[in-house]
């Protein structure tokens, strides 16, 4: 007489915590990608010396700003705009921020987010400066990798115009790769080029470790302002100080990464920060990722240039732009176990 063969109780319980293991796996992928999608981006940083405009505005505060200038920005983009005064870029710029970028918007990027910075006024908060060699500071809240361009508005420049490519020399004035970082800033010198009145700093940080760039408009006055409300000069524009960043992070819906911490980064570690993309930022059509540009540090033909120091956050130059951290790599860890039990759960039954 022949009886059935009996399953022992762990051979039961064997495909039920299989089976439980790959619902609980399933459920969680979904739930860390989730994770991954609604963390912030990462903020990365604004000119600082001369001021920008964006600086200037977060300085005085998003609330309740100062001068009229700001107070009309703040009316036009809204109080969030500046407390991210450190994001006004466009992701996919690639190198090509000047075919990208129409006239009318250089302050904002082409970032409707930002839109407050493009208004044509001749009372933007500013900075003195005067003809020749000067020091210039970039605060890096998520430094990494890349080039800076300054631009400077030609002779007969009207700040009360919308601000145009042709409106600034054809030539940056300064260009550097790889800048030091000191106390959280990148610091770089260059010869500014002689001029009278009101007029304006372009400046464009391109990443060489991503697409991503970065614009400023900085507002500056050689000798006397004759700019501002019925002639009278426009204030002084002021950076934000450490204490005042810290204070607005909490209201950023971007990461604040003090240079200092990113700098204990090692080379080729995933990027602390990746590029923020703004639901309402403008994607040109048929723009794809660039490869990363090589970079030498190298010393330019302008300022001063070197790798000591430098916070890398992308890896090397030579390292394709990827950043996988936090939630990206448990849902990649969950992703895998998912595979392995599903793999596992196939074996067990054909083994059967």
């Amino acid at each position: 007489m022949t009886f059935p063969q009996l399953s022992t109780a762990s051979e039961q319980r064997g495909p039920r915590r299989r089976r439980a293991a790959f619902v609980a796996a399933a459920g969680f992928v979904p739930l860390a990608l989730t994770g991954l999608a609604a963390g912030p981006a990462a903020a990365h940083g604004s000119m600082t010396d001369p001021v920008s405009r964006v600086s200037a505005c977060y300085a005085e505060g998003p609330e309740s700003p100062k001068s009229a200038a700001c107070k009309a920005a703040v009316a036009a983009s809204g109080a969030q705009a500046f407390y991210d005064w450190a994001a006004v870029n466009m992701a996919n710029a690639a190198g090509k921020s000047k075919q990208l970028i129409p006239n009318g918007r250089l302050c904002s990027g082409g970032n409707e987010k930002y839109k407050g910075l493009d208004l044509p006024r001749a009372d933007w908060p500013s900075t003195k400066l005067s003809a020749g060699n000067h020091t210039f500071h970039y605060k890096g809240t998520a430094p990494h990798k890349g080039s800076f361009e300054l631009y400077i508005t030609k002779d007969g420049y009207d700040p009360s115009k919308p601000l145009k490519w042709s409106d600034l020399e054809a030539t940056p004035f300064v260009k550097v790769t790889d800048p030091p970082m000191q106390g959280g800033d990148y610091v770089f010198d260059g010869k500014i080029p002689a001029r009278s009145g009101r007029h304006l700093i372009y400046s464009i940080w391109q990443r060489s470790d991503s697409p991503e760039a970065f614009y400023t408009c900085s507002d500056v006055v050689f000798g006397k302002d004759s700019g501002g409300s019925a002639g009278a000069p426009a204030p002084t524009a002021s950076a934000p100080t450490e204490q005042e960043i810290a204070d607005g992070a909490g209201k950023s819906t971007v990461q604040h990464h003090h240079g200092s911490d990113a700098a204990s980064a090692q080379p080729g570690a995933a990027p602390a920060g990746g590029a923020e993309t703004p639901a309402n930022q403008p994607q040109p059509d048929g723009v794809a990722a660039a490869a990363p540009v090589a970079t030498t540090g190298t010393t330019g033909t302008t300022g001063t240039t070197g790798t000591q120091n430098l916070a890398e956050t992308g890896g090397d130059s030579t390292t394709p732009y990827l950043a996988v951290g936090g939630a990206g790599a448990i849902a990649v860890g969950a992703a895998a176990l998912f595979g392995t039990l599903r793999r596992r759960a196939t074996a067990g039954r054909h083994g059967r």
